[in-house]
């Protein structure tokens, strides 16, 4: 075994291992232990350089850091949470229209009622209004990276019911009409980019829909349907890696994630809800944020890990019908029902936890 260094009892097993009642006081140095590890011990002595002990918090700890305050008796340590904060407000306040980009690149189309075309495009800090829709609607989805980039589709509006089968392309500075969905239909999801994209789910007067189209920058193509019919879905990712959460009626908790050729259900929603919004870059890490449960708008936010639900820090504003845009770890929420122009943006921030 090698030397022992001070403070240990000299009862040394046969196997070379401590006795597990010895009490441990100093160090070993490393190229003296095995890779065997010490059992069955119940009492150990003081650490040196362990967990400092300190009388008030440190002024600006770390992530990472950690400390026992002896003054309120708590073992305290920092690490990142997410959280939201206040954004820039949108110009022209909103509900049932959609959103894409990130964080600091956004963009808002349409809405209603009643029905409009208005665009505004998002830098991370305000909101200034550009060329609008050809085709005015409300509750359409959309795709893209960033506020140069965009697809809308899909879409609704009255009188008449119209359900909306146009596809939109934003090229940074204006909308081109391109082919449209092969079906027609309104408050659906989207994910993707404005070169691949994904839509799925929605409302096509009188059925609930499960289709799902893919998008290759050209032309639509059916492909796989949702494993639940749903209208009111949110969803965001990749065109071959995406999330399906929530959705309507009534409300639902149904999570399904998309690999680019099927969807499979996995883990509820923790609250099922409907009209939410809904940030991630693939389908192994999301947000789910503010929507409807059938009897009032929430401000409740949940994080995917790929494999189930966290409820999280919530939104300032309770709401539903809301843009969306970002991934999980910075995204952008706003405007939404009760009609309003806030904008809230996520992000991980050092915070500090007690334990016990």
């Amino acid at each position: 075994m090698g030397a022992r260094t001070r403070g240990l009892a000299n009862n040394v097993l046969s196997s070379g291992k401590l006795d597990a009642t010895d009490a441990i006081s100093g160090t070993i140095a490393a190229g003296n232990i095995a890779n065997d590890s010490l059992t069955s011990a119940t009492t150990y002595g003081s650490v040196t350089g362990g967990v400092p002990a300190v009388a008030s918090d440190p002024p600006s700890p770390a992530e990472g850091d950690i400390w026992y305050n002896t003054t309120t008796g708590a073992l305290r340590f920092t690490a990142q949470a997410g959280s939201w904060s206040t954004g820039g407000s949108m110009n022209t306040g909103r509900e049932r229209f959609t959103g894409t980009g990130t964080q600091t690149s956004a963009l808002g189309f349409g809405g209603g009622p009643p029905e409009v075309g208005l665009t505004e495009s998002y830098d991370g800090t305000s909101w200034t209004e550009v060329a609008d829709l050809n085709t005015v609607r409300r509750e359409l989805a959309g795709s893209g990276a960033d506020n140069t980039s965009a697809l809308a589709f899909g879409g609704f509006k009255t009188p008449g019911d119209v359900k909306y089968s146009n596809t939109e392309s934003w090229n940074g500075s204006s909308w081109t009409e391109v082919n449209d969905l092969n079906t027609a239909r309104f408050q659906l999801a989207g994910a993707g980019t404005n070169t691949e994209a994904l839509a799925y789910g929605g409302y096509t007067i009188p059925a609930t829909s499960a289709l799902t189209e893919d998008w290759n920058g050209t032309s639509w193509t059916e492909v796989a349907d949702l494993n639940s019919s749903r209208r009111l879905v949110v969803g965001d990712g990749t065109s071959t890696s995406a999330l399906a959460i929530g959705g309507w009626s009534p409300a639902q908790a149904l999570t399904e994630v998309w690999n680019g050729s099927s969807w499979t259900e996995v883990n509820d929603l923790n609250t099922a809800r409907y009209a939410a919004g809904a940030s991630a870059a693939n389908s192994t890490a999301g947000l789910a944020f503010g929507g409807h449960n059938g009897t009032s708008e929430l401000s409740i936010t949940e994080e995917w890990d790929g494999t189930s639900w966290s409820e999280t820090s919530d939104l300032t504003t309770a709401r539903a019908y809301l843009g969306q845009a970002g991934v999980q770890t910075s995204a952008l929420a706003f405007g939404g029902q009760p009609v309003t122009t806030a904008t809230e943006e996520w992000s991980f921030v050092d915070t500090t936890f007690t334990v016990g």
